[in-house]
């Protein structure tokens, strides 16, 4: 029977209570127990696949192609588990599921209410995401999105609090995570808001097993007794979660305190002892590099780094492996749109990611041209590939007005569109209504593609079957492959469609030091214990670009992928 570890925030929201979930999870990883992670998030949206990335930030995206919260990412990361659609629900999808069964008479005429038809839908899913596809975990931990005393978090957490009776208490762990500010004016830590959160928790009727306390500095052992007094756990369970420079540093934090063995005691398991080896390995590549590059992310999120989380953390991922500090200069696509790109001079790589609408696009393409132009290593994922298509046919394969569909309905030259708008030989598409439904329409998850042989995406891979995760609406268009492959441009993966034959996947620049693009967003899949072949060879090209700038004699013209 799965055990849980039931993780709760309070005081304020973005303490880090993914971190700290997929943290304690790594550490019993590490300790043989099976595990696995899961996000409850209390919004009514069914899903985060059509919310503001600066309401929501990143959209993670799992194999089988569900939608989910950024939280995911850092569980596959931490504990080199996949996570599925199971591991992520929100109140929009148990409300759907329930009001689904009224309507089919499931609940034999009976009233409908929050107890116990929602409860007892949420306990169900939990459940169901524990037991997994047959391979049931032996410990699952179980983030509660939101802060306790929101109106939203209160079915999680009454269902939560049923489990710890229904359950044992021996198969059940809350752990609270809360701020102990520094008032800097008072020169003292204070801990009132965490005494009123846990408080508030206890008169839900939850009686944490483990006060969290986020803090910038060491808490005070007296603050600790204090806290261990007001929230009725004991003084070892009340555990200092300070603030680091890198968050893969966690792990061996949390486990110098105790944290796992607390767990480990309150479940009643004995597993072996935690082997943090891996972990003190990359926090030492992290601390001691040997090189250091420049990437210029050139986005329209950028006031938002959180939008970007999973490519950032594969550029981490990426410095690891190649013992290189990657530093990640956030640009925002409108002001190279009114500016130029003056900005983009002295960096060693540049990367335009995905993201949707139009606005900031014309600056990502002049940034694109600036790239190739000047033979500056580039790197375009979803919609930083189109873009870097719609730029080659402008400006080299004689298409002065290509554009996409998704900003120019009506451009001559649509060279990226929805497949649905392929509709003649010649490229021209049926005009469509572009304010239909946007939820679930996207071509979603893990999707194989057939890699050419002798490309650079060939060299980079080593395979010619490549497996990497989408989401996107617009597809290159088909009918203008030939003209742009005949300009120069080099598709070097193509994925198979049963409506639309084969979807050009990655295309590269033969003449270009390192000219790449792919549809599918690789950053999903990059693991820090082995990073990710695409960025490892990204990084290594601004290696190569900035010894080759500095007149490095021996390196300048090394082959960039090996």
């Amino acid at each position: 029977m799965t055990k849980f570890v039931f993780v709760t925030g309070g005081v304020v929201s973005s303490l880090g209570k993914g971190i700290a979930a997929a943290s304690l999870a790594a550490i019993l990883a590490s300790r043989g127990i099976r595990v696995t992670n899961l996000k409850l998030d209390p919004y009514i949206n069914v899903d985060p696949g059509t919310m503001s990335p600066f309401q929501h930030g990143e959209v993670f995206v799992t194999e089988d192609g569900a939608e989910t919260d950024l939280d995911l990412g850092h569980y596959e990361r931490f504990t080199d588990v996949k996570m599925g659609r199971r591991n992520n629900f929100t109140t929009g999808q148990i409300y759907e599921s329930v009001i689904r069964k009224e309507r089919r008479g499931d609940y034999l005429g009976g009233t409908v209410q929050v107890i116990p038809h929602i409860t007892d839908e949420i306990k169900s899913w939990i459940a169901n995401a524990a037991a997994g596809n047959g391979a049931e975990a032996e410990v699952a931990v179980v983030e509660v999105g939101g802060t306790v005393g929101d109106i939203e978090s209160l079915p999680f957490l009454e269902a939560i609090r049923q489990m710890g009776i229904t359950l044992g208490r021996d198969n059940v762990c809350y752990i609270h995570l809360t701020l102990v500010p520094f008032i800097a004016t008072a020169g003292e830590m204070k801990t009132k808001p965490t005494q009123h959160s846990v408080k508030e928790l206890r008169e839900i009727g939850i009686q944490p097993d483990v006060v969290l306390c986020r803090a910038d500095r060491p808490l005070l052992d007296g603050d600790r007794r204090k806290i261990a007094l007001f929230t009725n756990v004991p003084p070892e369970a009340v555990i200092p979660a300070l603030d680091t420079d890198s968050i893969y540093k966690i792990p061996a934090a949390l486990h110098a305190e105790g944290l796992d063995e607390i767990v480990c005691r309150k479940l009643s398991l004995s597993p072996r002892p935690a082997d943090l080896t891996t972990w003190r390995n990359l926090v030492d590549a992290l601390s001691h590099p040997l090189h250091e590059v420049k990437i210029a992310m050139v986005g329209k999120y950028v006031d938002l780094t959180e939008s970007y989380k999973s490519l950032s953390e594969a550029l981490t991922h990426a410095g690891i492996h190649t013992r290189s500090k990657v530093g990640i200069h956030y640009v925002d696509s409108e002001i190279v749109e009114r500016d130029g790109t003056d900005c983009l001079k002295g960096m060693d790589a540049i990367l335009v990611p995905g993201g949707f609408g139009k606005r900031g696009v014309e600056g990502k393409i002049k940034a694109i041209r600036y790239a190739r132009e000047h033979g500056i290593p580039y790197l375009g994922i979803c919609l930083g590939m189109q873009l870097a298509v719609i730029e080659y046919a402008r400006h080299k394969a004689g298409l002065a007005h290509a554009n996409s569909t998704e900003f120019d309905p009506a451009t001559p030259h649509p060279v990226v569109a929805l497949i649905t708008e392929w509709q003649n030989r010649d490229g021209s598409i049926e005009r469509r209504d572009h304010q239909s439904d946007l939820g679930g329409t996207m071509r979603l998850g893990a999707q194989p593609c057939d890699v050419v042989p002798g490309s650079l995406a060939h060299r980079i891979y080593g395979a010619t079957t490549v497996a990497e995760r989408h989401r996107h609406r617009y597809e290159v268009n088909n009918h203008y492959l030939p003209r742009l492959e005949a300009a120069g441009l080099t598709v070097g993966a193509r994925a198979k469609s049963a409506t639309a034959g084969d979807l050009c996947e990655m295309v590269e620049l033969a003449g270009h030091p390192w000219f790449f693009g792919c549809q599918f967003h690789p950053e999903f899949t990059s693991n820090p214990r082995r990073g990710h072949p695409l960025f490892i060879a990204f990084v290594n090209a601004a290696l190569e670009r900035q010894r080759a700038s500095i007149g490095d004699p021996v390196r300048a013209r090394a082959q960039l992928v090996a």
